[in-house]
This record gives C-alpha cells, structure tokens and sequence, in this order.
C-alpha cells in the first residue's frame, strides 16, 4: 500500500497540438480539428482550476493508416491564442534548440508572458527525432546524444541572460551574441520545464528547470526516477518538482472503462506505432516486438469509473512522489468536463 503524502499537487493537460493525440489508433475518438478542439479544452481546464497546460512540437509525423501526428500546430503561436483566450491557467509552450536562436526564443517568451499577464512557460526540448528536423536542413550528424545537451545547456544560459541583462555579448561554441538587447523583459520569470531521463539529461533538467518530467515503464521505476531527480537537485541546493504523463480513460463503469480501452487497442495503428519506435531509434530486427508491446496508448493509463480512476491517480501521484500530473484524454472536453466535476475535488482534498 502506497503512503499518501499531504501536499498540495499541480494538475494540467497535454493538449493534443497533433492529430491523433496520444492514442495510435483508428478507434480512439477523432482529434483532428486541432485549433477548435485545443482552444476549447484549454477553456474547459482554465475554467475548472487546472494549473498548467502544456503543447509539445512536433514537426513530422509516423504515417500509417491514421497518418498519426501528421498535421499538428506551433505549439509558441498556438500558446499565444490559448493565452488571449484564458484567464489564470499556465501556458507553457516548447522549444527546440535545434532550430530556435536563443535571442528569438527570449523574445518570444517574453510575448508570450505578456500577452498572458505572466502565465507563460518554456518546455525545453534537447532531444530530437532524426527525420523531423533533416527534412528541413536542421539535424547536424556530428551532435550525438551528449552533443545536443551541450548545444541546450549554452542556449538556456543565454535566454536566462536575455531576460535578466541589459546586454548580452556572448562568443560559445555554439552560439554567437554580439551586444544582444531582448525588450522588454518577461513580466514574471518564466516556468522553465524539461523531461530528460538520461543521466546527461536528468541533470541537465534538475539544475536548469523548475519541473522535470520523469517516465518508467512501473511504479518503481517511476518512483526511483522521481527520487533521483529530487536527490540531484539536494546536491545543487535547489528544489525540482516531478510531473509525470497520464492517459485517463474512464466510463460509467469499470467494465465500459475497460471495454473501451479494448476498442481502442483493437484499432492499433500498427504502421505507424512501428514507424513511431524506429524513429526513437529501436533497432531494426527489434521493431515488430517493440510495437506490439507499445500497442495504441502512448502513455501510463489509469482505467475505470471516475472513483475508480481517482484512487488509481491518488496511488499513481503518491507512490512515484509526485509533484504532479499532466493528463491525456481521448476526448479531451468530455474528459476535462468529468476530470472537474467528479475527481479534481477528490484529489486536492486528498493532498490537501
């Protein structure tokens, strides 16, 4: 049995910035009307006193029969619409080093900030998928896995100087700045997340983030990592919090919860969850085997009633330490509707 911690818990929604979301499936419920349905879930989550929500970037998606994320928004200029149509939710938008100059990402986040009265946040996103950014003369093959943290290290540093200096003169490895002026500043600082689960990575995200997401395939995994990341921080003299992922598919029942996750696996977009594990760099002969073991959900899941789902997020949150939870759905305004009115309640009295 878990042990429940009595602290307050920050719950937002990964909102579904690429067709399909995050169920590779031809089942799952359509999300393909991309600024419609991301406008009105971020209303839905702002409304209800959600405490973030995030859009990721993608550039390429993983073909198949869904052709699975292969339409998706900006997730910088999207944020900005979601934020003229909010009030006090977070909107944290990513960005990708690879392809962003360090004075323009400032610039941009200190617009975001504005437009948003101080809400906004910067998802820094080290890694990449090869194929998304050589079709546009982006990818450098001399950049390996410690390379790509190197060149995001020097880049967050600078976006940090632009919005705290008058000037920034700066000659890197990476990056050149010649007496750089960003104004205005950021009303407010702001949030800066990462994922990274590499030790390259985990450290890059505790020094220089305010969250971090964390993954693991079980509980323990996802416990341990929380842990490790909490522990880095202790050694630098900081604090992390830790969020993890989290797909809720609920019913009326436990049994319709759970038959509607078969219905969703049933679909499975096999082509393109395979395409999916090769560009996460599985090796060939080990792809067919990844990709079924995959199957259609992307993420944790928790399944069942909404009582039932909010004991499951309760136990998820407390045994992995959590400081909390970024939610997927397969329908995200009937879900976020559900969310607050039958769990949200239940969940900040239970970390209260």
């Amino acid at each position: 049995m878990y042990q429940k911690i009595s602290r307050k818990k920050d719950f937002g929604v990964f909102l579904p910035v690429a067709n399909g979301g995050w169920i590779v499936s031809k089942t799952s419920p359509a999300l393909d009307d991309l600024w419609k349905q991301n406008r009105a879930a971020a209303i839905v989550a702002d409304e209800m006193g959600l405490d973030f929500v995030m859009s990721m970037g993608k550039w390429r998606g993983f073909g198949g029969e869904t052709n699975h994320w292969g339409a998706s928004l900006e997730s910088l200029t999207m944020m900005a619409g979601i934020a003229e149509a909010t009030k006090r939710v977070k909107v944290w938008a990513t960005v990708h080093p690879l392809l962003q100059n360090p004075a323009v990402t400032a610039k941009m986040i200190t617009t975001l900030d504005h437009i948003s009265a101080g809400r906004a946040g910067l998802n820094i996103v080290a890694g990449a998928y090869r194929d998304e950014f050589a079709q546009m003369g982006a990818w450098d093959e001399s950049l390996g896995h410690d390379g790509r943290y190197a060149l995001t290290q020097e880049w967050t540093t600078l976006v940090k100087r632009l919005w705290s200096e008058d000037s920034v003169t700066h000659d890197g490895r990476f990056f050149h700045l010649i007496d750089c002026v960003s104004e205005p500043k950021p009303l407010s600082k702001p949030d800066l997340i990462c994922a990274g689960m590499s030790e390259r990575g985990l450290r890059f995200a505790v020094r220089e983030a305010d969250a971090c997401f964390i993954g693991g395939n079980t509980p323990e995994e996802r416990r341990d990592a929380s842990r490790r990341a909490k522990a880095v921080a202790s050694e630098l003299g900081k604090t992390i919090k830790t969020y993890a992922m989290c797909t809720v598919v609920y019913g009326e029942t436990d049994k319709k919860a759970e038959d509607l996750v078969r219905h969703y696996r049933d679909g499975v977009d096999m082509g393109a969850v395979v395409e999916m594990m090769r560009n996460w760099g599985m090796a060939p002969e080990k792809l067919t085997a990844a990709a079924q073991k995959q199957g259609a959900f992307m993420t944790q899941t928790v399944v069942g009633s909404p009582a039932s789902c909010q004991a499951q997020i309760e136990e998820f949150v407390a045994y992995a330490e959590l400081d909390g939870l970024m939610l997927i759905f397969p329908d995200y305004v009937e879900g976020l509707q559900m969310f607050g009115a039958e769990m949200l309640p239940g969940l900040k009295a239970a970390f209260a």
